[in-house]
C-alpha cells in the first residue's frame, strides 16, 4: 500500500485565526494570573483538542454561570460572544470575569446597538442556536433582531412593522451563500442598510477562498475541525461547491477513509479556524504511514492579524 503515490495540496491560510489565538491565550494567562481553576462559560472555541488541553491546565467548562459553585473564581466568556445579560449576571454574583469575545464579533455587537439606536429594525443572517447568534441577538431587547438562515426565509421575510431595515451577519458563514441571501433582501427591500464593512471575518473569507482555489484539482478534500464548528462545516460545503464533491470533515471521532484515499491521486487538506495545526500534522503522519506522499502548500494570502489580550491579564 505504501507504494501508492499521493499528492497533497495543503490549503493556506488554514487553522487558528487571531480571535481563536487570543481566546486561548486569555484562558492560559488567566490560569497563570489567578491560579487554577478558572471557569469558562461555553467551549472557549469549538475544538475538543483545545478544550481538553485547557482542562488539563486548570480550566473548568460550564454552560451557565449558575453551575459555578465557587463564585470567587474568575470566569471567561467564549470567543463566540455572550448576550448582554451574562456580564450583568456575573457582576451581580460579584464574579471576576474576562471577556474573550473575538473583536470581530464585538464589532457586530456594536453595529447592532448603533443601528438599533438609529431606529433600524435588524435582520441577522446566521444559524439558529449557534452561540455567536445567541450572543448577537442578546445585545438588544427581544424582538429587535430577526434571524434569517437561508434563501427561502429571505424570500418570505416581511417587514411587519414597516421600519427602516438593516442587516448584519454571523462572522463564520459561507461567503457565497450569504451573498445570495443578501441579494434577495436587497431586491425585496432596496433601501436596506448594509454594514459599513463586511461582517464575515477576514479569516473565514481567506480560508474559504484558499479552499476554492484548490478544491477543483482534488479527488477528495478533507477539512480538519469539529462538527459544531460553523466555519469548519462551511469549508466542507465550499470544497463541494467548488468542484470536489467527495469532501468531508475529519473530527475527533472520525476514522480516516483509507480505502477511498487509495483511489485518489490528489487530495486537499484544510482546517477550521479553531483547529490547532497539530491535528493537521497528525493527519499527515497517518497518511505517511500508508502512502508515499508529496505535499504542496498552496498559500493565497499571508495573515498577520494579531488581537491583544485584555490589559487586566498583562
Amino acid at each position: 500500500m505504501k507504494n501508492k503515490k499521493l499528492k497533497i495540496l495543503l490549503s493556506a491560510p488554514r487553522g487558528f485565526c487571531a480571535g481563536v489565538e487570543r481566546a486561548i491565550e486569555i484562558v492560559e494567562k488567566s490560569i497563570q494570573k489567578f491560579g487554577a481553576p478558572v471557569y469558562v462559560r461555553h467551549e472557549i472555541v469549538h475544538n475538543k483538542y483545545v478544550v481538553d488541553d485547557l482542562k488539563n491546565k486548570g480550566a473548568i467548562f460550564v454552560e451557565e454561570l449558575e453551575e459555578i459553585k465557587d463564585k470567587s473564581r474568575p470566569v471567561i466568556f467564549s470567543a463566540h460572544g455572550v448576550p448582554k445579560k451574562i456580564p450583568e449576571d456575573a457582576k451581580s454574583y460579584k464574579m471576576t470575569y474576562v471577556d474573550a469575545t473575538c473583536p470581530l464579533v464585538s464589532k457586530v455587537h456594536r453595529e447592532a446597538e448603533n443601528l438599533n439606536k438609529a431606529g433600524y429594525h435588524i435582520i441577522l443572517i446566521g444559524h439558529e442556536n449557534h452561540p455567536e447568534v445567541i450572543g448577537t441577538m442578546g445585545q438588544l431587547k427581544e424582538g429587535s433582531i430577526d434571524l434569517i438562515q437561508n434563501e427561502k426565509e429571505a424570500i418570505n421575510y416581511q417587514n411587519k412593522e414597516d421600519k427602516k431595515l438593516a442587516y448584519i451577519t454571523q462572522t463564520t458563514l459561507s461567503v457565497d451563500d450569504t451573498k445570495e441571501i443578501i441579494k434577495i433582501l436587497k431586491t425585496n427591500f432596496p433601501n436596506i442598510k448594509e454594514p459599513m464593512r463586511e461582517d464575515i471575518c477576514y479569516a473565514t473569507t481567506n480560508r474559504q477562498t484558499a479552499v476554492k482555489n484548490i478544491a477543483k484539482s482534488c479527488d477528495m478534500f478533507f477539512v480538519i475541525g469539529s462538527r459544531n464548528s460553523s466555519n469548519s462545516v462551511r469549508l466542507v460545503e465550499v470544497a463541494k461547491k467548488s468542484g470536489c464533491e467527495n469532501s468531508q470533515l475529519i473530527h475527533s471521532e472520525s476514522s480516516i477513509p483509507y480505502d477511498q484515499i487509495e483511489n485518489c491521486n490528489t487530495i486537499g487538506i484544510s482546517s477550521g479556524a479553531s483547529a490547532p495545526e497539530i491535528l493537521v500534522e497528525n493527519f499527515l503522519n497517518d497518511l505517511k504511514n500508508k502512502f508515499s506522499i508529496s505535499i504542496d502548500e498552496v498559500e493565497i494570502i499571508k495573515e498577520d492579524v494579531v488581537f491583544k489580550v485584555p490589559k487586566k491579564l498583562n
